[in-house]
């Protein structure tokens, strides 16, 4: 089990805690580096550099600003209801699979035809403008939907995220250059997971920047040509309006918009794991006001210039085991505003490696893992494990496909019945990974009604289910129709294989009903059955 950081004892929520100062570093660089990358993909993709440092990262900046300072008022009212001062503000940042999504399905493939900078991105602003209004819409049903969906099934999904999203890639850029990033895990492990702390004085997000830096710095992976380059771009950027750039792009953008609706139920999905997180961690933030604004702030970001969504980020249980309040939130919102404003993310990719931020981001990953296993049921915790593997298979689709792209070829240049003849199961992998945060959170429903004994929640998880694969929402790379309706379709196919399963379902209602055998839980994993029935299926039942 992780240390928990002591908090406050009082009765007043601080601005400012000394567990601040690592929670700031540990989502601060978090947030760099997602605006790092997307200025990455887009100024190696040739869109102008002053585009991208200029409008789309003051913007992005101000996104996150708005919700950071929002998420403290929350929080704020929050302590003063509760008449608590132990109150951790939720942490903001961008969705990262809608920087991939609106950048390689939107951004690059408008450019790539078009060599119209502008329209690409203004088609962008349309595709995040309506990401936020989904989420600023569905923020109505989201409480309802967090009283709905198991606890379980929102922390296992959510521990898939932390694992394969953000923690994975970060382990192997660790060892990718291990001569930077292994003595900067080694800390985290003493810190932050153990009791007695390396230089415990001084903040460990900041000894880990200073070690991993000064490594790479020794080690010659940092330049003083790069840094001079990155200072050509810094300079005062304050966001622009971006109306016009706006409409512009909403008079092509409609071939383009059926991804954004997925993601909007992905992102939607993210924040009530998140806000179920803080929940578990005790903090009870209430889903509709939290959606409201990120789906506002999300459409505002747009029209100033942002493509990408703001979310609430991964992270809230480590950063209160790290003893933060809200001044980590509300100095990271300052901050990436400021980075964006001056033109900084290029500056600073420049002097602090890559390899000396990815072990924070593990311990992020680690943390948010481990908090799905300790607020879960023992009954059902193989239910994390189901919900993990359709992160597991998006994590390798990508990597398959990022491989082949590589090599100057793709899937349908190779073909998927090559690459299922070399045993890599792609298939599968493509089916599994497609729709990932959607079907995480199906299957991990469909587990634990199972396992709970809710055959008739089963029969209408398993049709929803269905229909989704139907439409392509999951199991398919887009949204799209049958080409046939016949098994060799593979909506079809998912269709007919998840209508199986709810008529098992449904078999085992009527059973119940003909046995009239019922079984309940209590809050300690007993059970208490109506009908008689063999000790050894009590047995099997509790273990």
């Amino acid at each position: 089990m992780t240390a928990v950081a002591p908090v406050g004892t009082g009765t007043e929520l601080k601005w400012w805690k000394k567990g601040d100062i690592a929670a700031f570093f540990a989502l601060f660089t978090n947030n760099l580096t997602n605006i790092i990358t997307f200025t990455a993909l887009l100024t190696m993709a040739g869109l102008p550099v002053g585009m991208v440092v200029g409008r789309i990262a003051p913007a992005f900046g101000l996104a996150i600003l708005i919700t950071s300072s929002m998420y403290v008022w929350f929080a704020r009212r929050l302590a003063a209801k509760e008449g608590r001062g132990d109150v951790v503000a939720l942490p903001s940042g961008p969705s990262a699979p809608s920087i991939f999504t609106v950048t390689f399905l939107v951004i690059l493939p408008v450019y790539s035809t078009t060599q119209d900078a502008e329209l690409a991105v203004g088609i962008g602003l349309v595709w995040g403008f309506l990401e936020g209004l989904i989420l600023f819409v569905g923020s109505f049903f989201g409480d309802l939907l967090r009283r709905a969906v198991p606890r379980s099934v929102l922390l296992a999904c959510l521990a898939g995220l932390g694992l394969l999203l953000l923690a994975m890639n970060p382990m192997l850029q660790t060892f990718q250059f291990p001569v930077v990033a292994f003595v900067v895990l080694a800390i985290v492990f003493m810190n932050w997971f153990g009791r007695s702390p390396f230089l415990g004085k001084v903040p460990t997000g900041l000894l880990l920047l200073i070690v991993g830096t000064a490594a790479a710095w020794a080690f010659g992976l940092q330049t003083p040509e790069a840094v001079q380059s990155a200072l050509a771009h810094a300079g005062w950027h304050p966001p622009q309006v971006s109306i016009g750039n706006f409409f512009e792009g909403l008079q092509h953008a409609g071939p383009f918009l059926a991804s954004a609706v997925p993601l909007a139920l992905a992102n939607y999905v993210f924040d009530l794991e998140n806000i179920e997180a803080a929940e578990a961690a005790g903090d009870h933030y209430q889903a509709r006001p939290v959606m409201l604004v990120n789906g506002g702030a999300t459409m505002i970001g747009a029209l100033m210039g942002n493509p990408y969504p703001v979310t609430v980020y991964i992270g809230h249980t480590a950063y209160k085991e790290m003893g933060a309040g809200i001044g980590y939130t509300m100095l990271n919102g300052i901050t990436m505003f400021a980075v964006g404003l001056f033109g900084m993310s290029a500056l600073l990719l420049s002097v602090v490696p890559m390899a000396a931020i990815a072990p924070i981001l593990i311990y992020i990953g680690i943390v948010t893992a481990a908090q799905s296993v300790r607020e879960t049921p023992k009954v059902e915790l193989p239910v994390i494990f189901i919900a993990l593997f359709p992160w597991i298979a998006n994590w390798a689709n990508s990597l398959v496909s990022n491989t082949l792209k590589a090599a100057g070829t793709n899937v349908g240049e190779v073909g998927a019945e090559a690459l299922n003849g070399a045993g890599t199961y792609f298939a599968g992998i493509s089916t599994l990974g497609n729709g990932a945060p959607l079907s995480s959170l199906l299957w991990g429903m469909i587990a634990i009604f199972a396992i709970r004994n809710k055959p008739m929640l089963g029969v209408i998880v398993s049709i929803l289910a269905g229909l989704l694969s139907l439409f392509g929402i999951i199991h398919a790379p887009v949204p799209s129709l049958p080409a046939e309706f016949t098994l060799a379709d593979t909506h079809v196919m998912f269709l007919v294989a998840y209508g199986m399963v709810a008529m098992l379902f449904l078999a085992k209602w009527i059973q119940d009903r003909v046995l009239k055998e019922s079984v309940t839980f209590t809050d300690n994993d007993e059970i208490t059955l109506s009908h008689a029935v063999t000790p050894s299926l009590i047995q099997s039942s509790k273990g």
